[in-house]
């Protein structure tokens, strides 16, 4: 979503077979090896549908990230989920940063294209914290996170490694008593 050529590597394309034909669909060029990945994005994506459902559809676990990715499209997609049909929690922070997007039973659509400025967002779960990072790296100005444990108990450094392809990121530690 924020364009750019980068190269995954260590993964197995064959479980990511859904995602990847989404990416495809969306306008992404991949060159997919045995155990690497490349998404290649200059141009806005498409708006593309999904479907959250069991393996080997496309994985609920991604639905969030996907909302985020479709707030940078031409046009509208629709998201549906139907392992987790109230997993929409992230909408209302996204909606914070300037998103267009609305809900209804398990489901949400998203309208592409909006403007999205920098603000305070709360992450709510892991998923929820990723799709807040992305927008985040597309909004004009300064985001805050907050609750970013939820982001580091699937996303190791993550600040680091999207650093490494050029995001700005600056984590922030507080203590509470």
């Amino acid at each position: 979503m924020t364009k750019g050529d980068v190269t995954l590597e260590n993964v197995d394309p064959d479980h990511l077979s859904a995602v990847l034909q989404r990416l495809e669909d969306a306008g992404c060029q991949l060159d997919v090896g045995a155990s690497t990945i490349r998404v290649i994005m200059n141009e806005q994506p498409t708006a593309v549908d999904i479907t959250a459902t069991t393996y080997p559809g496309y994985p609920t676990d991604s639905q969030a990230q996907w909302a985020a990715f479709m707030l940078t499209a031409k046009g509208a997609s629709r998201i549906k989920d139907t392992i987790y049909p109230t997993r929409f929690g992230y909408v209302p922070e996204l909606q914070r940063l300037g998103a267009d997007i609305e809900t209804g039973e398990g489901y949400c659509i998203v309208k592409g294209g909006a403007h999205l400025s920098g603000a305070t967002v709360m992450s709510s779960d892991l998923r929820a914290s990723a799709s807040l990072v992305m927008a985040a790296l597309v909004a004009e100005g300064h985001t805050e996170i907050l609750r970013v444990y939820h982001l580091d108990r699937g996303y190791e450094a993550l600040e680091k490694k999207l650093g490494s392809l050029g995001a700005v990121i600056r984590r922030e530690s507080t203590v509470e008593f």
